[in-house]
């Protein structure tokens, strides 16, 4: 871990062109920088989470204005898995505001649903709050790809967000996960208040969990009226670059996810994220509760980061030649 968060901080503070161009180069070593994975986060149990998360709009310590609802039925699901697959998404995710899971009906229904995903042939990820190994075993079973369960920030900084659950609660759910053969998606949040020594302390915690996780996922908070962090000031976008850029090189062959407060970014700013190692987007209007990119600004989105067009040349009476193109 000290290692690690000596190297974290040390890249942090890097001219950032230079720390960027680094992170490209390695980026490009273990990762084709042509190809985004597209997912969709479907809230399939809303509201109402015991939890006192300062930032979650779903916690029942807060009035926020989320509608609860309970588990959602399976076809509802199959619709939205019917609606993602459409759209392109290569990876459908399932989130349910539980502290931890409990074992039946509901449990049962959350295994049905992974089988569904499976079925469409798209990868499966849930998050759950904590679990128990057999219960992920029995996930694995059923044919989950990755479980979903940040750390959100440093282990120092921990306890100023969330008092309800503590830091090793979280590392233990990610030691069942792994025990059970299920890739683990761990990431964090900035924005918070928390210090560039909290970011760099939160992904060297990461970046020394032995495997390192598959799946990285760097959330920008989203300010929501009634909780704690309702008027936490914004982040410099670039220091989300610089964040993304770090954790590509502590953990190069990890899928860095570009996830929520996307919709805050200029689409040069995420294409810069790109660059510096990001290579995962969430489609649809929604990420759990709160807003995500339009359908149609994402489509641009990736449409902007393909080949350039074809150069013509426009002739005297109007009419494009391209063999003219070079010619004297």
């Amino acid at each position: 871990m000290n290692e690690f968060l000596s190297r974290a901080e040390a890249l942090y503070q890097k001219p950032l062109m230079d720390l960027i161009f680094e992170a490209h180069q390695v980026h490009r070593t273990h990762h084709d920088p042509h190809e985004i994975q597209k997912c969709t986060l479907l809230s399939i149990k809303t509201g109402g989470c015991p939890e006192n998360c300062s930032y979650c709009p779903q916690s029942a310590h807060y009035e926020t204005g989320v509608d609860r609802h309970g588990l959602l039925d399976l076809g509802e699901v199959q619709k939205a898995v019917n609606n993602a697959k459409s759209s392109g998404a290569q990876r459908f995710c399932m989130g349910a505001a539980w502290r931890s899971v409990k074992d039946g009906p509901e449990f049962d229904q959350v295994i049905e649903m992974v089988k569904m995903v499976k079925e469409s042939e798209m990868e499966a990820c849930v998050t759950l709050g904590m679990l128990t190994l057999s219960q992920a075993q029995r996930l694995k079973e059923a044919g989950l790809d990755a479980y979903n369960h940040n750390l959100d920030t440093s282990r120092e900084y921990y306890s100023k967000i969330i008092q309800t659950r503590t830091y090793d609660d979280r590392l233990d759910t990610l030691k069942s996960v792994r025990k059970a053969g299920i890739t683990v998606c761990s990431g964090g949040i900035i924005g918070m208040g928390e210090t560039p020594r909290d970011r760099c302390a939160l992904l060297a915690e990461l970046a020394s969990l032995d495997p390192q996780p598959e799946s990285v996922p760097i959330n920008l908070l989203i300010p929501v009226e009634g909780t704690p962090l309702a008027e936490s000031e914004s982040v410099d976008p670039l220091e989300l670059v610089r964040t993304v850029a770090v954790a590509r090189l502590l953990m190069p062959q990890s899928r860095v996810r570009l996830s929520a407060g996307r919709i805050s970014l200029s689409k040069e700013a995420q294409v810069l994220a790109f660059f510096a190692g990001a290579n995962s987007i969430f489609l649809g209007e929604k990420l759990l509760t709160r807003p995500n990119p339009a359908r149609d600004a994402d489509e641009a989105l990736l449409e902007s980061l393909k080949a350039g067009p074809g150069l013509t040349q426009v002739s005297a009476h109007g009419s494009s030649d391209v063999s003219a193109l070079g010619s004297v």
